[in-house]
C-alpha cells in the first residue's frame, strides 16, 4: 500500500475498532471517538466489547486513539463507522451519522476520500451525508473529495467470522475511487472483496442482508406459534426438516441487536418515501417485535395452570445481551419479556455473566444480580450463554416452577415449553 495513506476511523465501537486494529498493523491510523472514557480504555490496552484482544491492540503499532478532532487533520482517508439506530417511532435516526459527517467535513481537504460503513438505506451516502461534507468543508463532491461505501459485516461475539475473513463489499463514487477503495480494503481483508457497481448497490446489498434474516426468523417464529397450538415441539420439527440439503436452518427467538431488529426499518422507510408499502418486510418486523409479549404470556399461562399466584411471583430471566457469549446489550429484546412480567406485577431478577452491570443499569434501569438465587416460580432462559448449559435448574426452582426455554438450549424433558 501507498505509505502516504493515513486513515482516520470515526467511531471505535464493535465495527470501527476491529477495522482500525487491522489497518493499524499495516499503515498509519488515527482512531477517533467522542467518548473520552473509550479512548482511555483503548490506550490502556483494554476493549470492553471483547471484539479485539489485548494482543491485537498491541500488534496495531501504527494505531493511535484520540477524541480531539484536530488530530484527524493529517488523515487523507476517512472511514465512518457510527451507529445508525431507529427512533421511538421506528424511523431511521441519522443523527450520529450526520454529526460524524460534520466532524469529518471540518477537517476534510482536497483529494480526500470518505468511506461510510454504517448501515443505511440506498442513497443515504449521497443524499444525506455528502451535502453535510460539502457544507462543512467548502469542497465539491467528486471534484475536490470523493466517497466510498463498504458495509460492515461484523458479527459481535463471533471469533470465527472476524473482520479479516468475511468477504467485504466495496464501492466508490467514481470508477477510479471504487478501485482505490477496493485496494485499500484488500490490504487487510484476507477473505477478499467484491466491488459493487455503485454506492447505492452496496448500500442496498447491506440493508437486504439483515432484512432477509429478519423475515426468515419471523417465519420460524410464526411456525413456533402454530406448532405450539398443535402440541408439536418446534425444535424437533426444525431438526427433522433440516435434514434436507437446501432447508434454511433458522431458529425461533427474540430478534434484537444493532442490525437485524433495526436495518429493515431503513429499507421500509425509503420504500414508503417512494410510495411503496413493503408488506412482507413490515409483517416480519411486527411479528418479531411481538415475540417478547408472546413468550411472557406463554409463561404466565403455564404458571396459572400450575397453581401459581402470578402477582408477586418470583421470576428469573437468564440473559439480557442480544445474543449468546457476547456482552452487547444494544436493542436487546429481552427487555420486552422483563417489562411484560412487570406488567403482571412479577418480581423479576435478571442474571447475565456477560453483560456489564453499569451499562445495563444505564440503558435499561435494571440491576443485574451477581448470582442466581433459589425458589423461583418461573425461569426463562432468554440467551444461550455457555454458562447456562451447566446451571442446575432444579436448584434454582421451587418444586412446581415453570421453565421456559426461548433458545432451545435445554432438553425438552427439562422444560415446560421451548419456543
Amino acid at each position: 500500500m501507498d505509505q502516504s495513506i493515513h486513515i482516520g476511523i470515526v467511531g471505535l465501537g464493535y465495527v470501527g475498532l476491529p477495522l482500525a486494529v487491522e489497518f493499524g498493523k499495516k499503515m498509519k491510523v488515527t482512531g477517533f471517538d467522542i467518548n473520552q472514557q473509550r479512548i482511555e480504555e483503548l490506550r490502556a490496552g483494554n476493549d470492553r466489547t471483547m471484539e479485539t484482544s489485548s494482543e491485537d491492540l498491541k500488534a496495531a503499532i501504527q494505531l493511535t486513539y484520540t477524541s480531539n478532532l484536530d488530530d484527524l487533520r493529517s488523515c487523507n482517508h476517512y472511514i465512518i463507522s457510527v451507529p445508525t439506530p431507529i427512533d421511538h417511532h421506528k424511523r431511521p435516526d441519522l443523527t450520529p451519522l450526520i454529526r460524524a459527517s460534520e466532524s469529518v467535513g471540518k477537517v476534510l481537504e482536497k483529494g480526500d476520500i470518505v468511506i461510510y460503513e454504517s448501515t443505511v438505506y440506498p442513497g443515504a451516502t449521497e443524499e444525506d451525508c455528502v451535502p453535510v461534507l460539502e457544507k462543512f468543508s467548502g469542497l465539491i463532491y467528486n471534484k475536490d473529495f470523493f466517497c466510498g461505501y463498504s458495509p460492515e459485516r461484523i458479527n459481535p461475539g463471533d471469533k470465527v467470522h472476524t473482520v479479516t475473513n468475511i468477504l467485504k463489499v466495496t464501492s466508490g463514487s467514481t470508477p477510479e475511487i471504487a478501485e482505490r477503495v477496493d485496494q485499500l480494503y484488500k490490504s487487510v481483508i484476507t477473505a477478499g472483496t467484491y466491488k459493487a457497481s455503485s454506492l447505492k448497490v452496496a448500500e442496498a446489498a447491506k440493508v437486504i442482508e439483515n432484512s432477509q434474516r429478519d423475515i426468515n426468523i419471523a417465519f420460524v417464529n410464526e411456525l413456533a406459534m402454530i406448532f405450539n397450538r398443535m402440541g408439536i415441539d418446534t425444535q424437533e420439527v426444525l431438526a427433522a426438516a433440516g435434514t434436507k440439503w437446501n432447508f434454511l436452518k433458522f431458529t425461533p427467538g427474540l430478534v434484537g441487536g444493532h442490525c437485524i431488529g433495526v436495518d429493515p426499518y431503513y429499507l421500509t422507510h425509503k420504500a414508503q418515501e417512494l410510495g411503496y408499502n413493503p408488506e412482507i418486510i413490515l409483517a416480519g418486523r411486527r411479528l418479531n417485535d411481538n415475540m417478547g409479549y408472546y413468550v411472557t404470556n406463554r409463561v404466565i399461562k403455564h404458571m396459572i395452570k400450575k397453581g401459581h399466584t402470578v402477582a408477586n411471583s418470583k421470576v428469573l430471566v437468564l440473559g439480557i445481551t442480544f445474543k449468546e457469549n457476547c456482552p452487547d446489550i444494544r436493542n436487546s429484546r429481552v427487555i420486552d419479556v422483563i417489562s411484560e412480567f412487570r406488567e403482571f406485577s412479577c418480581n423479576v431478577e435478571v442474571y447475565d455473566p456477560w453483560a456489564d452491570a453499569a451499562e445495563v443499569k444505564h440503558e435499561y434501569d435494571i440491576d443485574l444480580i451477581q448470582e442466581p438465587g433459589a425458589n423461583y416460580d418461573a425461569v426463562v432462559l432468554a440467551v444461550s450463554h455457555e454458562e447456562f448449559k451447566t446451571l442446575d435448574m432444579k436448584l434454582l426452582c421451587n418444586g412446581n416452577a415453570v421453565i421456559y426455554d426461548i433458545k432451545g438450549l435445554l432438553d425438552k424433558d427439562q422444560v415446560d415449553e421451548r419456543l
